[in-house]
């Protein structure tokens, strides 16, 4: 009889084996089938919810210019239409109670109300002075009695708001806090106050997020992993994906080290049951290994065709533009270099040329992809030439001859193939190079910057930077995971809580 799913809220630790508890992972082969769970509106209310605040708390820790924005939507959208539509109806029936005889104060005490609240939400708990201020300035009670006798006095109003705002706004609001003391029409006044309160409100939000950052760096793993396993507890075997990318990285490491899987389960993939796979041999991959190659393999995703890891689903933007950048500065590496081969070292050792290429270089590629890329190649070649030709004509050399022309040209335009030779090593470098950013010590280990990479220098740094941050947090939070996921690959006879003698991460 299968196990009962755990109750929503239930709280139990990741198991060994990477899977969620409820949830038997089969010792070896792929997954069996299983039905589709059906989850009530409810409990898909609770995962979306689970789901927004992890995605949150991610992307405040691995992004240091997270900032939140008011949600803005295209001019010719419905969205905005609607909107836009709602608030002039909204402004324009202020408008006509104020201009009313005598005047309608319904709706004014109203917004009133709301800009006291806005203020309010504005303080900081040591604001006592301020707020026994803002609380008597805009006593509720007091504006609904003066409205009443048609005594109310907007201006007066509005002059202590717009105060009161100018102590409370962050710098980059100055000029718009004053800019709103020359309106004179209460209904656009009151108008503008709302639209700068909603900017306070958000640069507050920021400016409590900023704050919070370095707690919440301190404590995050702890959270994600609460959450995730969270998610696991009503979803189970939510994992498959994320355990078909380590198979195939152990069966990688165990390939490229002549050490054959110790067991056929280590992938359901071909290259698990290829012939030469199989061997009675009891050494295996260490666990660092396997999972560092599944990390540099991300650098080489197939977009389109396989479905990120679960375990990597929040990074895989940010991977995917690391991934984009490795491409493009591995192209550009590789026709600086094809180019300095054809030119020589004295016309490439003229001052500017090598970064003059480089721009046009990147130019030309940014944003393309890969289908387009020997395309791009074509005009990358033609300037190319062109840059060369007046250098050369520049020093005082000799034009290349029509031969030579088209033998550079050819040189570029066949790096658009991934199987070109130069291509091919300029990549293995930076991905060599890359590799040391998620190993441990790892740059302290190298002595000298790859050779051929000198001219992406400063770009490949700061990828490297990048791409270790994310990999390095992803790696301590599901560490657990990817642990009891890989012993049970590499190890699958043995029992799940023993000690089997392998390394960690």
């Amino acid at each position: 009889m299968p196990n009962p799913r755990p109750r929503a809220g239930h709280k139990q630790p990741p198991r060994q084996d990477g899977g969620s508890r409820g949830e038997k992972l089969p010792a070896s082969g792929p997954s069996p089938a299983i039905p589709p769970q059906v989850l009530s509106m409810n409990e898909l209310q609770e995962i979306t919810d689970d789901i927004s605040k992890l995605t949150i708390v991610h992307e405040i820790v691995l992004n240091s210019d997270f900032k939140l924005q008011a949600a803005s939507f295209s001019p010719d959208s419905l969205e905005n239409r609607v909107k836009e539509t709602l608030h002039k109806a909204f402004w324009d029936n202020l408008e006509e109670q104020l201009s009313a005889s005598p005047p309608d104060y319904t709706q004014a005490t109203q917004l009133l109300q709301e800009i006291k609240e806005a203020l309010l939400s504005l303080l900081l708990p040591r604001h006592n002075q301020l707020r026994s201020q803002i609380e008597e300035a805009l006593d509720v009670e007091l504006i609904r009695q003066e409205a009443e006798h048609g005594a109310l006095d907007i201006h007066g109003l509005t002059t202590y708001i717009l105060g009161a705002m100018a102590r409370l706004c962050a710098p980059i609001r100055d000029e718009e806090v004053q800019g709103l003391q020359s309106l004179t029409d209460p209904t656009q006044l009151l108008r503008e106050i709302f639209r700068v309160l909603g900017l306070m409100k958000m640069d507050m939000l920021n400016f409590t997020i900023q704050t919070l950052c370095t707690h919440l760096q301190d404590h995050t793993v702890q959270y994600e992993r609460k959450k995730f396993q969270q998610l696991l507890d009503k979803l189970p075997n939510s994992l498959d994906r994320t355990r078909e990318w380590l198979c195939k990285a152990a069966a990688e490491v165990s390939a490229s080290s002549s050490q054959p899987p110790p067991h056929p389960a280590v992938s359901g993939s071909a290259a698990a049951h290829s012939p030469g796979t199989a061997s009675s041999s009891t050494t295996v991959p260490s666990l660092g290994s396997v999972l560092n190659r599944g990390y540099m393999n991300l650098l080489c995703w197939e977009p389109g065709q396989k479905e990120y890891p679960e375990t990597l689903f929040m990074d895989q933007a940010r991977l995917q533009e690391v991934q984009a950048q490795v491409n493009q500065l591995t192209i550009i590496a590789a026709v600086l270099l094809v180019t300095s081969g054809m030119c020589g070292s004295t016309l490439c050792g003229s001052p500017g040329i090598v970064a003059r290429l480089k721009r046009v270089t990147k130019v030309l590629l940014e944003g393309l992809s890969c289908t387009r890329c020997e395309e791009a190649l074509e005009d990358v070649g033609d300037q190319v030439l062109q840059e060369v030709s007046r250098t050369l004509s520049q020093l005082g050399y000799p034009a290349f001859t029509t031969d030579k022309r088209a033998s550079l040209k050819g040189q570029i335009k066949s790096i658009a193939d991934k199987g070109n030779a130069v291509r091919h090593v300029i990549e293995q470098r930076i991905h060599s190079f890359l590799s040391l950013f998620i190993s441990p010590d790892g740059l302290n280990s190298q002595k000298d910057f790859p050779k051929g990479l000198d001219t992406i220098q400063e770009e490949l740094l700061e990828v490297g930077r990048r791409f270790g941050s994310v990999i390095q947090h992803n790696r301590q939070l599901f560490a657990p995971y990817y642990s009891g996921i890989l012993k049970k690959v590499l190890l699958p006879d043995a029992e799940p809580d023993s000690d089997t003698g392998m390394d960690s991460f």
